[in-house]
C-alpha cells in the first residue's frame, strides 16, 4: 500500500497567526517539519496541504509538493481527507502537524509500518510515557489508555486511569502503578477510512473532551498506538518557537 504524508497547515492562529513561516534556525518552520518528513524511509510522497497562497508559494520555493484546499475546513482532518479524495492508488495517509518542527522520521516509519502491519486497524497514533508527574494533571496533555493488545481504549484530559489505591513506594513491590500515557497528535489512516470518518458528526464524547479521535472511538473504529520515546516539540507560540531553537541548536 502506498503511503503518503500530509502536512496541513494554516496561518490563521488564535495565539500565533502565520505561524508556518514564522523563521527558525533561519528556515520557515513548515520547512522544518516537511525536511523530516520527506527522511521518513516508508513515505512514497509528501504533500503540504494550505488554503493560504502566502504558505503555498514559500512551501514551492523550498520545493514542496503543494495541495491548495478549501479555506472552510473546521479541521486538519478535514482539509487532509479533501487532498485523500484526490489521490489514487493510496493506501495509507499519515498526517504530520505542520507545527512539529522536531518531529522524528522514523516515528512517521512506526505510524507507517503499523497500518502495514496491523490490517484490521483503521487508525494508528503514538504515544509516550510522561517523565513529569505534574504534567499528568494538566488538561492540555491528553492521556489514553490502551487494551492489552495494543488498541486505544480512551483519550482524555484528565488523568487516566484513575489509581484508586496506588502501589506502595517500593520498587521490590509486585504491585505497580500503571503508567500514564501522554498522546502525541500524529495521525495514520486507511484512506477509505478517513473519508468516511470527516462525514460523521462530532460525537457527545468528542464534544465533551474537546477531542476528534473520539469520535472514531464512539463509531467503533480500532486504533493502534505505537508508544515511543520521541517527545517532539509542539509549537503553539512564539516561546515555543524560542525553545524549539535551543533545541536544535543542541542538536535534536
Amino acid at each position: 500500500m502506498t503511503a503518503v504524508a500530509i502536512i496541513p497547515a494554516r496561518w490563521a492562529s488564535t495565539r500565533f497567526p502565520g505561524k508556518p513561516l514564522a523563521l527558525l534556525a533561519g528556515k520557515p518552520l513548515l520547512q522544518h517539519v516537511w525536511e523530516r518528513t520527506c527522511r521518513a524511509r516508508t513515505i512514497d510522497r509528501v504533500i503540504v496541504a494550505t488554503d493560504d497562497m502566502r504558505i503555498a508559494e514559500t512551501a514551492f520555493a523550498f520545493g514542496a509538493e503543494v495541495a491548495l484546499t478549501s479555506p472552510k475546513h473546521p479541521t486538519g482532518s478535514d482539509r487532509l481527507a479533501e487532498v485523500a479524495a484526490n489521490l489514487r492508488g493510496v493506501g495509507r495517509i499519515l498526517n504530520v502537524q505542520g507545527d512539529e518542527p522536531l518531529i522524528a522520521p522514523r516515528l512517521i516509519d512506526q505510524l507507517a509500518r503499523a497500518l502495514k502491519d496491523h490490517p484490521g486497524a483503521d487508525m494508528v497514533t503514538a504515544a509516550t510515557p510522561f517523565t513529569d508527574p505534574a504534567a499528568v494533571a494538566n488538561p492540555n496533555n491528553v492521556k489514553v489508555v490502551t487494551s492489552r493488545d495494543g488498541h486505544a481504549l480512551y483519550f482524555s484530559r484528565s488523568p487516566i486511569p484513575f489509581v484508586r489505591d496506588p502501589a506502595p513506594a517500593n520498587p521490590k513491590s509486585k504491585i505497580q502503578n500503571p503508567k500514564f500515557l501522554h498522546h502525541l497528535g500524529i495521525y495514520g489512516y486507511r484512506r477509505k477510512f478517513l473519508l468516511e470518518f470527516v462525514r460523521w458528526k462530532p460525537t457527545p464524547l468528542e464534544e465533551a473532551e474537546k477531542l476528534e479521535q473520539l469520535r472514531a472511538l464512539e463509531h467503533g473504529a480500532r486504533i493502534r498506538l505505537v508508544v515511543t520515546k520521541h517527545r517532539g516539540l509542539g509549537v503553539d507560540t512564539p516561546e515555543d518557537l524560542a525553545a524549539a531553537e535551543r533545541c536544535l541548536a543542541a542538536g535534536a
